[in-house]
């Protein structure tokens, strides 16, 4: 098992609202790739834990290089947190779509599991983001997912990797967006979508909204919460892909890249807010998680806190190029 890391508070040293944070070496591998070479990924991962009956539940995806692209994704049950039994699956077949990627897991406040789910839409060939619900976390029918954002109804160029988290009843989407670039030729206009990832191209970065909804099944877009700043490691992408709680404030991990050439090797950046509606990045001078390997890609971190200790889950970058996918615990 991997070393368990104490990230404690101090109130008598005014150390308040610390994330947990860990070494990501020293992580318990949970999936790997379906092979060990470059644009094999196991990740883009979502985590529940339920009380009752006591059993983490985990959402990931199995990526290959192209032309097949995010080909399966799952969801799997552990009692401990690290070895997982797969319980269902979706290939891209089943959603009708050229690749799917990271997902958020929630059971909602009326008992119904939901999957948000993002995609690429086989119309337009831009990441939109979808809803299936089931009474158990096995049963998601592909067949009945439904449009919970598109990017032309919100005026963007493509949205996805959605989190999700109750906050005093209200339900908040944290997704990443691509916004429409200011000036395009016609050549660039059509390039944006050929490849069917916007995000790939470098003709728009990828930044973070917010929708909110009382429901869990329809959401009102708020718009951008946190974006790229001009110059910086984090100057192309900055994705949110957890909330944590860690009182006074949500302790919030992100991707971060500083250009197009560092898609898909995204590092982690740590961000506080206080209602999710205005985040601060606490890294602005460089990530605060990194593997020694390749291009030193730990992304799409989530976690759960289960008594004492939080359970972080991430896509880690190999030194065969590759990805998988780790946990790493760290004690209150």
């Amino acid at each position: 098992m991997a070393r368990e890391v104490t990230q404690s508070m101090s109130t008598g040293l005014k150390h308040f609202g610390l994330a947990p944070l860990f070494d990501p070496t020293e992580g318990d591998t949970v999936c790997e790739p379906l092979k060990g070479e470059p644009g094999y990924w196991a990740g883009a991962c979502s985590v529940l834990y339920e009380d009752d009956p006591g059993r983490f539940l985990l959402y990931y995806r199995l990526r290959q290089p192209r032309p097949i692209r995010g080909g399966e994704c799952r969801i799997a049950v552990s009692e401990h947190g690290i070895s997982f039994t797969d319980i269902w699956s979706a290939t891209q077949h089943d959603l009708g779509t050229g690749s799917m990627e990271k997902a958020c897991l929630l059971r909602g406040l009326d008992g119904v599991y939901r999957l948000y789910l993002s995609l690429v839409d086989p119309e337009t060939n831009r990441w939109r983001t979808d809803v299936l619900e089931a009474a158990r976390p096995d049963e998601f029918s592909p067949r009945d997912r439904r449009a919970v954002f598109t990017p032309d109804e919100v005026g963007v160029e493509g949205v996805k990797d959605p989190v999700v988290c109750v906050v005093g009843g209200e339900y908040h989407m944290l997704l990443s967006y691509a916004p429409k670039p200011r000036a395009v030729t016609l050549r660039e206009a059509e390039a944006m979508h050929a490849t069917g990832d916007v995000y790939n191209t470098g003709l728009t970065k990828s930044a973070t909204a917010l929708a909110v909804s009382t429901d869990g099944v329809r959401f009102e877009w708020v718009g951008d919460v946190f974006s790229p700043p001009d110059e910086g490691w984090d100057s192309y992408c900055r994705r949110i892909s957890s909330v944590l709680w860690t009182p006074p404030v949500f302790s919030c991990f992100y991707d971060g890249s500083a250009s197009v050439e560092e898609n898909y090797e995204e590092r982690a950046g740590l961000a506080y807010s206080l209602d999710l509606r205005s985040f601060t990045s606490v890294t602005p001078h460089g990530p605060i998680i990194t593997s020694p390997y390749g291009r030193g890609s730990v992304r799409y971190i989530d976690g759960v806190r289960v008594e004492d200790d939080f359970h972080l889950y991430y896509e880690f970058s190999r030194p065969d190029g590759s990805h998988e996918l780790r946990h790493s615990r760290v004690a209150v």
